[in-house]
């Protein structure tokens, strides 16, 4: 039940981004007088799952999710169909019209990406508001959850006041923050610390796994007690753990530390139960271990517990129009950052670079439609700079050939243009097959 609801939100935010970047280009084309012979949602190599006539174009469903097209008469895309360039050019061919109105059919897509992700940032500003948890709030610094951010130097407790150079206001902020970063400014025990991060510091945080870097502390709160551990019978879920060995515990980041020297020891503990307090001995295994798995606490629980302050500044709608447009500035910087780390091989951030089961694996195994229009919102605006790179077969790729045109005033010839469609269309299967061997390189080996 679970892969189907990821499943389900996968395939509703893909077939939307797609739908919408061919429209992009479908309707400027149409304003032109040029004719669409096709409109397909996904490929439809050998056979479609769907289609039907209207006037001129064929619309249909392929049965291929890997994308979708709209061919366009007269151009030359990944149908590779050149029989038609045979022939005379027709007025109503994409090759006939001016460059200036080939360069806005060509820009339709990724411009509808564009305005699309902008869109979703102004609605969900408007209608959720912009929630975050105060960086200054976390009164008792952070929890470090990554091994990797613990060897280059960071501590649970650590307050972050800056990175490279910028002060740190909102603490969801700090992962992606850390992981695009060179140097971390922190308060530790009332003194500043500074800590490097080594180039290759989001290739070494991949291959931890760890599911966060950083979180805000957490008191220990029992989530799952194992079947095999020795206080099974002792504690339950929900269980607040406030001393061991009569030392106070105040977050769970301090429990190793409390319970690695006393193995299989037997212990006094405090818990609170249902808002009461009850005395209780625990058995420490050979390991150092209780047997059970920390439960996250709500950011709403947190908050009432006085472990950060959770805002939301509320917008109207006149207001969220320019808060949404600088939230989706912020992840177009944040992604064209990604970008040029993965173009260093000095980083290895391009072992990860994912294809469509990341992609999938990005969507929760629950429905939340607040969740999936930030996801769609970020996949809108990567799709539209992946289409803007310079590659034949790619709209950037048309984009470059149409500026040069436009430019000298010289036209490539239909040869050229299909031989750059050929190799533009050899890059674009090796960069998939890369990215999609990677998600299986992945599944392989677990790393």
């Amino acid at each position: 039940m679970d892969v189907l609801v990821k499943l389900s939100q996968f395939l509703l935010s893909l077939s939307l981004l797609i739908v919408l970047h061919e429209l992009g280009h479908f309707i400027p084309a149409k304003l032109f007088k040029t004719r669409v012979e096709k409109f397909y949602l996904f490929f439809d190599i050998k056979f479609s799952l769907f289609k039907k006539k209207i006037g001129e174009t064929v619309y249909g469903i392929g049965w291929l999710p890997l994308g979708g097209y709209v061919k366009i008469a007269g151009m030359i895309d990944e149908s590779m169909d050149t029989e038609q360039l045979q022939q005379e050019p027709q007025p109503w061919e994409f090759r006939s019209k001016p460059a200036w109105q080939r360069l806005i059919i060509m820009l339709g897509g990724v411009t509808v990406n564009f305005i699309l992700a902008f869109v979703i940032y102004i609605g969900m500003t408007w209608f959720y508001g912009d929630k975050y948890i105060a960086n200054d709030s976390l009164k008792d610094g952070i929890w470090v959850t990554s091994e990797v951010l613990e060897d280059v130097g960071l501590q649970s407790g650590d307050k972050i006041i800056s990175i490279d150079g910028k002060h740190l206001e909102r603490f969801d902020q700090a992962a992606m923050k850390i992981v695009m970063g060179k140097e971390i400014v922190v308060d530790r025990n009332g003194a500043k610390q500074k800590i490097k991060l080594p180039v290759d510091f989001i290739n070494s945080a991949s291959k931890r796994k760890s599911e966060k870097l950083i979180m805000p502390r957490m008191p220990f709160l029992v989530g799952k007690v194992s079947d095999d551990s020795p206080n099974k019978n002792v504690l339950k879920t929900k269980d607040f753990i406030t001393s061991l060995n009569n030392l106070p515990i105040s977050y769970f980041d301090q429990v190793d530390d409390v319970l690695k020297p006393l193995a299989n020891k037997k212990i006094p503990a405090t818990i609170k139960r249902d808002d009461k307090e009850i005395q209780i001995t625990l058995q420490i295994n050979a390991e150092g271990k209780i047997g059970v798995a920390p439960a996250l606490v709500a950011k709403n629980d947190a908050e009432k517990l006085g472990l950060y302050k959770l805002s939301t500044d509320r917008y109207s709608f006149a207001e969220s129009i320019p808060v949404g447009i600088d939230m989706g500035i912020n992840k177009l910087k944040e992604y064209g950052q990604q970008l040029k780390l993965i173009g260093n091989p000095e980083t290895g951030a391009y072992k990860e670079v994912g294809g469509f089961m990341a992609i999938f694996n990005i969507f929760p195994d629950f429905w939340s439609w607040e969740v999936f229009w930030q996801i769609t919102a970020l996949l809108s605006i990567m799709l539209g700079v992946m289409n803007l790179l310079p590659i034949p077969a790619l709209d950037g790729g048309h984009v470059l050939f149409l500026l040069y045109e436009m430019i000298s005033g010289r036209k490539p010839s239909d040869k050229f243009l299909e031989y750059a469609q050929t190799v533009g269309f050899v890059i674009l299967i090796a960069l998939l097959l890369f990215a999609n061997g990677n998600d299986i390189f992945k599944a392989i080996t677990g790393k």
